[in-house]
Order: C-alpha cells, then sequence, then structure tokens
C-alpha cells in the first residue's frame, strides 16, 4: 500500500518575467525556492534539454503543508507547443479574482467556471470564495483521459490513490482528504503532450519507493526513470522514480524523507529569482 502526499505540477515556461508576475501580483502565490542549474536534470525534470536551467517553487505556503506549483525554465527557449493533456487547477480564492481585475489580467469563463491563464496557455480555474487560511487553497489538478476505465485501474488500482468522486466522464482522486486531488477527466481521444508536457510529483516514504517499481514492472508499466538520487547544490539529495501512466501523463515519487529537507523555504529566493531574471540575456 502506497502512501502518498501531493506535492507539485510542474510547467515548463518560456517567459520567466511575465510568469513570475502572473504567479505573484495575480494568483497571490509566493516564491518559495530558487535553485539554479548549469545543464540538465538526469530525470528530466526541465524537459528533454541539456542546458542551463532553473526551477522556482511557488505556493500558498510550505511545501510541507501546500500542493505548490514549480516552474521550470531553459535558457533560451522562448516556447512550447501546448498538447490537449492538462486541463488546469483548481484554487479558491477571490482575492485572486480581485487581483487579476486590479492587475487588468483577463478573467474568463468556460461552463460556468471562471478561469484565468497562466504566460504558455496554463488554465487556473478560480471558486469565487474567499481564500481558506486553514488549509491549501489549491484544491485539484485536472488532467486528460483518454480512457477512464484504464486510467482508473492504474491509478487507484495501481498507485493506490483512493476515489473520492466518479462520474461518467470525469474521476477525482487523492491520497488524503487534506490533499489537493488529480482529477482526470475523459476527452475521448488520445491524449497529445507537445512540447509543454508537465508532470505531477508524490513523496512517499523511502522504504516504498522500491514498492512502487516493483509494482509497476510487475504490470508492465512505464518507468521512465529508475530509482536515481538527484543532487541541488547545498541542499539535500533526493531519490526519485519517474513513471508514465497509460496516456503517458509523467509521475514523479520522490522520498519523502528527503524532499522535506530539500522543500524547506529559502527566505531569499523571491530575490534571488528577481536577480536571475534581471540577469537573463537568453530571450534576446
Amino acid at each position: 500500500m502506497v502512501r502518498g502526499r501531493a506535492l507539485h505540477f510542474v510547467f515548463k515556461v518560456a517567459d520567466r518575467t511575465l510568469t513570475a508576475r502572473f504567479y505573484r501580483e495575480v494568483l497571490g502565490m509566493k516564491v518559495l525556492r530558487h535553485e539554479e542549474f548549469s545543464e540538465g536534470c538526469e530525470a528530466a525534470c526541465n524537459g528533454p534539454y541539456a542546458n542551463r536551467w532553473s526551477k522556482t517553487m511557488v505556493g500558498y505556503g510550505p511545501e510541507d503543508t501546500h500542493f505548490v506549483v514549480e516552474l521550470t525554465y531553459n535558457y533560451g527557449i522562448t516556447h512550447y507547443e501546448r498538447g490537449n493533456d492538462f486541463r488546469g487547477i483548481t484554487i479558491q480564492s477571490s482575492e485572486a479574482l480581485k487581483r487579476a481585475a486590479a492587475t487588468n489580467w483577463p478573467v474568463e469563463e468556460s461552463d460556468g467556471q471562471k478561469f484565468v491563464e497562466a504566460p504558455g496557455g496554463y488554465k487556473f480555474f478560480i471558486i469565487d470564495k474567499p481564500q481558506p487560511i486553514d488549509k491549501d487553497p489549491v484544491i485539484k489538478v485536472s488532467l486528460s483521459s483518454s480512457n477512464l476505465t484504464r486510467s482508473v485501474e492504474y491509478w487507484n488500482g495501481l498507485l493506490n490513490l483512493k476515489i473520492f468522486e466518479k462520474k461518467e466522464k470525469s474521476v477525482v482522486l487523492g491520497y488524503a482528504e487534506d490533499q489537493a486531488k488529480l482529477e482526470l477527466v475523459d476527452i475521448g481521444e488520445p491524449v497529445n503532450h507537445a512540447k509543454a508536457y508537465g508532470r505531477i510529483a508524490f513523496s512517499c516514504p523511502f522504504e516504498e519507493q522500491p514498492v512502487i517499481d516493483q509494482k509497476v514492472r510487475e504490470a508492465n508499466g512505464k518507468i521512465l526513470t529508475p530509482l536515481i538520487s538527484l543532487d541541488t547544490p547545498g541542499k539535500a539529495t533526493v531519490r526519485v522514480i519517474i513513471l508514465a501512466d497509460p496516456d503517458d501523463h509523467e509521475i514523479c515519487f520522490v522520498d519523502d524523507e528527503s524532499f522535506r529537507q530539500l522543500s524547506q523555504v529559502d527566505p531569499n529566493s523571491d530575490a534571488d529569482l528577481d536577480k536571475f531574471i534581471k540577469a537573463d540575456k537568453s530571450r534576446a
């Protein structure tokens, strides 16, 4: 039985300046940590790029208790083609709608849901209620499925996510009531990840990573990166395994013990992000 904890979703961003403005000034998230890397990640955290890149974690609170967003920026890459794989992230924050209006950021509506669009075209659906202060405002991440039955068999049957809600064309899963959930929506066609594809991350106890590895192998599932240790300069080393579900959505399981050390909020991260944005000439 996997004991997982929902951590974050990874976006590739091409315009770091505008992206930082959106998450800070519109959504009202805080920069939790910022890290710079001289070469590509062994687990392809930044995609299939061997160049210099950066990672910026943003959210409404520490990663120990909040589901956050990981922004990966590849120096010199100015555009990512989007597919139909990512549907949106839902947050509860009437304050975000007010900030969007105050900053002239467009608020749109689809099927009765208000949303704002981050640079790169990533949607954030906003529940128009006061942002909670006693729990995480991030409600769920929604991804596309080409076959809901097959998706449920993988996420619930293999990875042990509990089913919290099931409809004809969608299912909401998660490891615990107080965590952000994963929603899978049947789109009735193949899922196309294009170049902007993301990754959802969970943590689990160190001892359970080999269990996941074995279960996925026995089920003939996809393992994109077998168990590997990743270093972050000056911070904790973590062990990860990267999987892909039947629709090739990337899934990272990191060991919880090391990740709690790695993910401590860095009070200098906000200033560091601004410093590296200012010094970046790669888009020119």
